[in-house]
């Protein structure tokens, strides 16, 4: 797979078939991820690999502090501004109306919803759920080595036909996850990440994110408008 065709096909599935993944396919995706850039080569990453009932085990335990304790968690860390501005609440507001409205639930319909966001803790049926954590010493170069190392799992994951999900909501439920993976005291838990085969007949994964044009993100300086332009390289599978 060409590498623009994986980065344009990556998306967060939200419903996986219940297709085994292989213990070698996922070291395979982890080997390649683990090429990803860190800062003094640190490489500050931590996983933890959970399926069967190892995977189910933990979903039960988080589905139940979620219904019956849900104030009671926090993330160690603060992933969302405090106070919402533009233009990232448009943003925001978009995608959760849109997914909403593509599984045909109501704005009204609080059970509904809640219902939705309970299944990250299922990850939304993969076989696979992966755990990504990182030494709370270190300092906010490391999340950035983190999130290149988490991007690179998605798209190695694409190169081998399956797909993913990011999911930091389980950050709430560090506690919880403790109970069941022996994470260093040290640790953060950063995200969980859901790792599969689409199931392709869901509504939910026919939902295409809208992205800002280039124009709308980049200030381009010192570009010589006079020189021949060069031409992108076609894709290619």
């Amino acid at each position: 797979m060409h590498i623009d065709a994986a980065i344009r096909s990556r998306k967060s599935v939200r419903r996986f078939l219940p297709h085994d993944i292989p213990q070698q396919v996922v070291e395979h995706i982890l080997e390649v991820a683990a090429r990803a850039p860190s800062g003094s080569n640190v490489q500050p990453w931590h996983v933890h690999v959970l399926t069967g009932s190892a995977k189910q085990a933990l979903c039960d335990d988080i589905q139940k502090a979620a219904k019956e304790q849900a104030g009671e968690h926090d993330a160690e860390y603060r992933y969302y501004p405090d106070d919402w501005f533009e233009p990232y609440l448009s943003r925001r507001r978009t995608i959760g109306f849109d997914l909403y409205d593509t599984l045909g639930i109501s704005r009204e319909d609080l059970a509904a919803r809640e219902r939705q966001h309970l299944r990250n803790f299922q990850f939304f049926d993969a076989p696979v759920g992966l755990l990504i954590s990182l030494d709370r010493r270190l300092n906010i170069g490391s999340y950035m080595d983190v999130g290149m190392f988490i991007q690179n799992i998605m798209l190695a994951a694409r190169g081998q036909g399956l797909h993913t999900c990011p999911q930091a909501a389980f950050a709430w439920y560090h506690k919880v996850v403790r109970e069941h993976v022996p994470m260093a005291e040290n640790d953060i838990l950063v995200c969980g990440i859901a790792l599969g085969h689409e199931d392709r007949s869901a509504p939910e994964n026919a939902l295409e994110t809208e992205r800002e044009p280039v124009a709308g993100f980049t200030t381009f300086l010192g570009f010589d408008e006079q020189h021949e332009r060069v031409s992108v390289r076609p894709l290619t599978a």
